[in-house]
């Protein structure tokens, strides 16, 4: 049975958050890499994706609306800190970080029955 992803349509990380990440993931380092297209250099070490390294931060990859049809335009090659990043109950534990983003968006933090199979009611 297919499980839910509250995730899909939500992007609230990926509009609070900085996102920075090691230089050598990007794609003129790795084929197949972080597009360069979407990197700014944040030191010698770090690069971060456009976008987040502001006040009120939004990737440049986001698309869509947040908490409706938000979704990352790159997400096949999107980098290590967001691959990294796990939802708040994804793997059973709260992320604050998580909840922190979606309240700024008036959107309600995601419980374990967030995650539940599609069509399979919780337990009385």
């Amino acid at each position: 049975m297919e499980r839910a992803n509250p995730c899909i349509g939500c992007g609230a990380c990926c509009a609070y958050y900085r996102v920075s990440f090691y230089w050598g993931e990007i794609d003129e380092v790795v084929p197949g890499g972080f597009p360069s297209e979407y990197v700014e250099k944040l030191n010698d070490f770090r690069a971060v994706i456009k976008g987040t390294n502001q006040p009120e931060p939004r990737c440049a990859a986001l698309a869509g609306e947040i908490g409706k049809t938000a979704h990352c335009s790159i997400h096949c090659v999107r980098s290590s800190a967001c691959r990294e990043f796990e939802a708040s109950y994804v793997n059973g534990l709260p992320n604050e970080r998580c909840d922190q983003a979606r309240a700024k968006y008036g959107l309600e933090p995601l419980t374990p029955e967030s995650w539940r199979p599609h069509g399979v009611p919780t337990a009385a």
